[in-house]
């Protein structure tokens, strides 16, 4: 069973890190100001506000903030300003034996999820694919504050993903199966096959979402993780949404999901609010879970954080 963080408090101190791409300094400094407003004390990375290129320092620099905000006794939580290419390239440089040690709440998306699968699976940590840094501002709907501080600040148990009321989940592939949740970015994953960092899929439930692709590219993503045996290996499937992604040679992701994954036999549930989309659900990659697609339900069956 993968280890809980301390549960998150008004009056805490949040370690805000750039991991990858940088963000233009303006929307930190409103996160920051946004954090404030809700009670929360924050500490900043070295790298924060760094840019050299598409990448916010070297992934030594960035790696070294990381570390840093782990070993700090006064942060509890690791908030990530964004995603952005970049954050495979600090995972070489992670201390997991010092992260195991110091379990903290770490929360984001996008390649964000590399490292959050990457704390599971070495550091034996249970993380967050829920907001950025970036997500903290007055356009940000109630919807995914209340997931994210229901995972980060209560012990609710079981807890049930659930879309806002307009938004219908679909189960595709009747089944119920549980086990560990793990996924996050489809093309982040897929960037990783071959590597130390190579996500394990074998009884998992496994999220995949993804953003401005078009169809034919989602496509062969989804062929090669098919291919290296990742489908076979989990356990079911949660798909979130495909934001902003174009149809190719007339084919819709709807189309691509009747044709590629329905086929594949795994319990199957789609059109989960997550991620990159408007709404934003709170999922704990390394809970466990139980995927109920006879009764359309996603539900955690853990806390996220614990009382230590």
């Amino acid at each position: 069973m993968a280890v809980r963080p301390p549960i998150l408090k008004r009056g805490d101190t949040i370690g805000i890190v750039t991991l990858g791409s940088p963000l233009v300094p303006a929307r930190i400094n409103e996160g920051i100001k946004t954090l404030g407003s809700l009670g929360f004390k924050t500490v900043l990375g070295k790298n924060v506000y760094t840019t050299t290129g598409f990448l916010a320092g070297t992934d030594q620099q960035r790696a070294a903030d990381l570390m840093a905000m782990f070993s700090n006794k006064t942060v509890k939580m690791i908030l990530p300003t964004r995603g952005g290419v970049g954050v495979a390239g600090i995972l070489p440089y992670l201390n997991f034996s010092v992260i195991r040690q110091n379990p903290k709440i770490v929360s984001g998306y996008s390649d964000i999820t590399i490292l959050l699968n990457a704390l599971y699976q070495y550091g034996n940590l249970i993380s967050l694919q829920s907001l950025l840094l970036l997500d903290f501002n007055l356009e940000t709907p109630a919807y995914n504050y209340d997931q994210f501080f229901l995972a980060t600040s209560t012990f609710q148990s079981p807890r049930q993903i659930v879309n806002p009321p307009s938004i219908p989940q679909i189960s595709r592939v009747r089944g119920n199966v549980t086990g560990e949740v793990v996924g996050g970015n489809l093309t982040s994953f897929v960037d990783n096959l071959g590597t130390p960092f190579e996500i394990n899929t074998t009884g998992k439930i496994l999220v995949i979402e993804e953003t401005h692709e078009p169809m034919n590219t989602v496509y062969r993503y989804l062929n090669h993780l098919k291919i290296a045996g990742k489908f076979a290996d989990c356990a079911g499937i949660v798909m979130g949404e495909c934001t902003s992604c174009e149809p190719a040679y007339a084919v819709t992701y709807e189309q691509l999901i009747k044709d590629f994954m329905i086929p594949l036999g795994k319990p199957l549930m789609t059109n989960v609010t997550t991620a990159h989309g408007y709404y934003k659900s709170a999922i704990p990659i390394g809970a466990r879970a139980r995927l109920d697609t006879v009764n359309n339900k996603f539900t955690i069956l853990e806390p996220s954080v614990s009382n230590a």
